[in-house]
């Protein structure tokens, strides 16, 4: 009777989980299918429908011959790479700074990241900021802001913690300097703490839209997002469509806005799941298991 009370909640949650799984998946199954269905048949299709009708790729067509939405997937592409080595480069350099047990004003550091990250300045001074240092519509205007997020720091730390202290000091005794012990040791045996804040870094730097649609106003300099979002949520698809000389009356006539918009959709999300596969192969339960040998 005790094992049945205790398989009995695992299958109540599995189900749960399917469920809730279920729920995600078919909405964006929807709209790939409708991103590649024929426009004649995707406005007539319904939520649940996870299969394609018809299978045509004139949705695709006019979003990869449209000149300022590849030169934004491009940007965005550009913006997540660097942002995101920024990003990952100097949260690893602050937090083993500050996991050293021998740094100097250690306390008062934290305390200050830690108003820093609860107290936000503001927009306004951030735009002074960027305006006066001469970024006002380059791509760097959105790649320099937040080089640290200290939450994601905090994060890390927590991993960078974890090393045993006996693997430090043999890196010690072997002569590695600070920047050695944190590329040949540190990340590695930390490795599943800095492959997810890239994860988050490089979700954050594809999805940004905000930031970018205030500092970059040049269409051919801005990212998919602001692109994305002036065809998806304004539904400004007359500006796509009119920008198309590839195509004839006929081929521009049936096109289906929806259809249009699901394969917008597609193409700014391919991209980003694409990394969750490789992220996820770093994730390990013991990942210190036989390091250390007591």
């Amino acid at each position: 009777m005790k094992k049945h009370y205790k398989v009995l909640p695992q299958i109540i949650l599995s189900i749960f989980l399917i469920i809730l799984s279920i729920s995600m998946l078919v909405p964006l199954l929807n709209i790939f299918a409708k991103s590649l269905s024929d426009p004649k048949a995707s406005a007539a299709m319904s939520g649940l429908r996870i299969i394609p009708k018809n299978i045509d790729l004139i949705n695709f067509k006019i979003v990869f011959n449209h000149p300022v939405l590849v030169k934004s997937i491009i940007n965005s592409l550009y913006v997540t790479i660097i942002g995101t080595l920024i990003n990952v480069s100097f949260t690893c350099l602050a937090a083993y700074a500050l996991t050293r047990p021998n740094l100097t004003l250690k306390r008062p550091l934290m305390v200050f990241l830690i108003i820093m990250m609860l107290f936000d300045p503001g927009l306004i001074p951030e735009y002074l900021v960027v305006k006066d240092i001469g970024l006002m519509g380059s791509r760097w205007s959105v790649i320099l802001i937040t080089s640290v997020n200290v939450y994601y720091l905090v994060i890390l730390m927590r991993f960078f913690e974890a090393v045993p202290k006996d693997i430090i000091e043999a890196g010690t005794i072997d002569g590695l300097g600070h920047l050695g012990m944190l590329w040949k040791i540190i990340m590695p045996l930390a490795k599943s703490g800095v492959a997810t804040i890239t994860m988050f870094y490089a979700v954050i730097r594809w999805n940004e839209y905000f930031k970018a649609s205030i500092y970059i106003l040049d269409e051919t300099k801005t990212v998919l997002q602001v692109i994305l979002r002036q065809f998806v949520v304004l539904g400004d698809t007359v500006k796509l469509i009119g920008q198309q000389n590839v195509f004839n009356y006929n081929e521009l006539a049936k096109v289906d806005y929806g259809g249009l918009k699901a394969a917008t959709i597609v193409v700014a999300v391919i991209p980003i799941l694409c990394i969750y596969p490789i992220v996820l192969k770093y994730y390990a339960n013991d990942v210190f298991a036989g390091s250390v040998k007591e």
